[in-house]
């Protein structure tokens, strides 16, 4: 059991390493963009800042990963072991090929798929009918008020095509929808179905909250001298770079310590769920160890690719990005950082205008973060699957 101990410990500690690789753009990409920090200048404030998040929040978000998506005693160590592989490669392909994906989907998916590959669909904490039920009623509610409010708005400006505008509030409604039935304790959304609900609702909520931040400071400061302007939000944007990566390392780097103790207990060596402040150290450590390495073809994707960005709207990014991170973190929702701050670049692109975003760059971003979770889970269900029949002959 120690050889696989060892091996789970280190394999969970190379995911937050490659996810601190990639991940790297979410902290650095819009203060590297707007030219507040050089690269290196980026990293080593990003490094320490993703160090010193898990310790500022909870370790809910771990708690997730551990026990919330696959039923505790399915956690055996190959699983875990099996799902941390198919995990790391598909970051570390990602990071190679500079595609900014989900580090968290990817562990999700992996662990998924060696879970089932052991004990079939049962063994995943599938939610009940019921809840999919009311939040599939709810979503749709929540839609039909956003198309209706956002559709008003957009004739009543004389719009000439109002379907853009029934559509992108039919999707702010439901996004902002789930959030408030889960923070008024209307509906229990948590576990897998907060996760797969949240690659949705993350980005949405970044884009509208960078949005509107980026609309203000348009509006209220429109007659500002532009030098001004540059000089107070270039500094104003090392706040909000420090509070994006608190954020990005209080969620992310819990994907590790929800991993290292849930193999802490399958081993005996834990006989309750509660993360050692050893674990919630070194998991920071090797996600600051990877941010500080740097994923920069990533980086140059989020940071040139997406939208050009000016210091104003890299401060207007990282604070929605932060502001979204903040609020999932504290409900134990282990969300795409990468989700979050491409909304938040998104969003502050569009309050300049529809072309402002390369919207055929995002296209391939999204379908990078639709295919995490189903890849992952095939890798790492054919990888177990072979390795037991390996085993067995």
């Amino acid at each position: 059991m120690e050889p696989l101990l060892i091996a789970g410990i280190v394999l969970a500690l190379l995911f937050n390493f490659v996810n601190g690789l990639n991940d790297a753009a979410n902290s650095i990409a819009t203060v590297v963009a707007t030219r507040v920090l050089t690269p290196f200048q980026a990293v080593l404030l990003a490094a320490f800042f993703n160090m010193v998040g898990p310790l500022i929040f909870t370790t809910v978000v771990a708690k997730t990963i551990g026990k919330g998506i696959v039923s505790p005693e399915f956690m055996t160590m190959e699983v875990i072991l099996f799902g941390l592989l198919s995990a790391v490669l598909w970051v570390f392909l990602s990071s190679y090929y500079g595609i900014p994906i989900s580090a968290s989907h990817a562990l999700v998916g992996g662990l998924i798929g060696s879970a089932v590959a052991f004990a079939g669909v049962g063994a995943i904490l599938w939610p009940s009918t019921g809840t999919v039920i009311f939040l599939v009623f709810y979503a749709l509610l929540g839609a039909l008020i956003g198309g209706l409010i956002l559709g008003l708005l957009g004739y009543l400006k004389e719009e000439e095509h109002l379907l853009p505008f029934i559509g992108l509030g039919a999707l702010c409604g439901m996004a902002l929808t789930i959030p408030f039935i889960t923070i008024a304790r209307i509906l229990p959304v948590s576990g897998i179905l907060a996760i797969l609900i949240f690659i949705v609702v993350s980005p949405v909520l970044g884009l509208i909250a960078a949005f509107l931040i980026g609309s203000a400071v348009i509006r209220f400061l429109r007659h500002r001298n532009s030098r001004t302007m540059n000089y107070l939000f270039r500094k104003l944007q090392l706040l909000s770079a420090a509070f994006y990566s608190i954020g990005h390392g209080s969620n992310d780097a819990q994907n590790a310590m929800g991993v290292i103790t849930a193999i802490l207990v399958a081993a005996g060596l834990l006989t309750d769920f509660v993360v050692p402040i050893w674990v919630i150290i070194v998991s920071g450590l090797a996600m600051a160890l990877g941010t500080f390495l740097g994923g920069w073809r990533v980086v140059e994707t989020m940071a040139t690719k997406i939208t050009k960005l000016r210091p104003y709207q890299g401060f207007c990014a990282e604070t929605g990005g932060g502001v979204v991170l903040a609020f999932v973190t504290a409900f134990g929702i282990p969300v795409s950082t990468t989700h979050a701050i491409s909304g938040s670049i998104m969003g502050v692109g569009a309050s300049r205008g529809y072309s402002a975003v390369q919207w055929g760059v995002v296209r391939r971003i999204v379908a990078a973060w639709i295919l995490t979770i189903p890849l992952t889970a095939v890798f790492a269900y054919g990888t177990f699957f072979v390795f037991s029949t390996l085993l067995a002959g």
